[in-house]
């Protein structure tokens, strides 16, 4: 539970997380969050079926791949074959990147019907750091669409400097590699809108703004401030 709490910014339940106790290293393993939304709550901005596709595959295969991995890892500790565990390092951080960065998006987004605009401290952030809520969303755009193959784009916040941010990440590394705690990540992997925008990024990084769940970022920010 440690890894994912502190590592990605996101809390799980101990049913969720993958922990390992005693000398035999019992698994509590990942399993896939349900969705506090139907797959069809996002339209039109996602489809429904690139919702169930993305959620009931993409995010499952990571989590299934990650618990396995883990069992990999455990294994060659009781064995004391630290080279096997290192060398499975990339599969945990892959694996178990693509199950916290999903988890983070699926929270992020919410139906066009329950969406209400950034206020309070996330909107005055944003205004300090960006100018305006457009200037934002116009850079927060740009800078996704510009990751080469796949990865995330991140709204993060800097605790060093009580700043907000916006950085990319490659494939599923998580947005705490680059050093910020992740607020908004918006996936620009090709699943997560192909079949909807085809190879047209940027307009299926228009339309994500309309189902974008403020609240939970400025729950997120709340949290990182504490």
């Amino acid at each position: 539970m440690g890894f994912f709490h502190e590592t990605c910014g996101v809390s799980f339940s101990s049913s969720q997380a993958f922990s390992s106790s005693g000398a035999g290293g019992v698994l509590v393993p990942a399993s896939l969050p349900d969705l506090p939304y139907d797959y069809s709550a996002l339209e039109p901005a996602i489809s429904a079926d690139i919702m169930k596709l993305h959620h009931s595959k993409h995010h499952q295969t990571y989590v299934t791949n990650f618990n396995a991995t883990m069992e990999k890892v455990l294994d060659a500790q009781a064995k004391g074959d630290t080279a096997a565990a290192i060398a499975l390092q990339g599969a945990v951080k892959f694996n178990g990147g693509g199950h916290v960065n999903h988890s983070i998006f699926w929270q992020n987004l919410c139906p066009v019907k329950d969406f209400t605009p950034p206020e309070g401290a996330l909107l005055s952030a944003i205004n300090d750091e960006f100018g305006s809520l457009d200037a934002f969303q116009t850079k927060f755009a740009a800078t996704a669409a510009g990751v080469q193959g796949s990865g995330w784009g991140w709204l993060g916040y800097d605790k060093a400097t009580g700043r907000l941010a916006i950085t990319t990440t490659a494939n599923q590394d998580p947005c705490v590699t680059t050093g910020l705690v992740p607020l908004l990540g918006v996936d620009v992997w090709e699943h997560a809108y192909y079949l909807q925008y085809k190879n047209v990024r940027p307009d299926y990084l228009k339309a994500v703004w309309d189902v974008v769940n403020w609240k939970d970022v400025a729950t997120k920010l709340e949290h990182a401030k504490a």
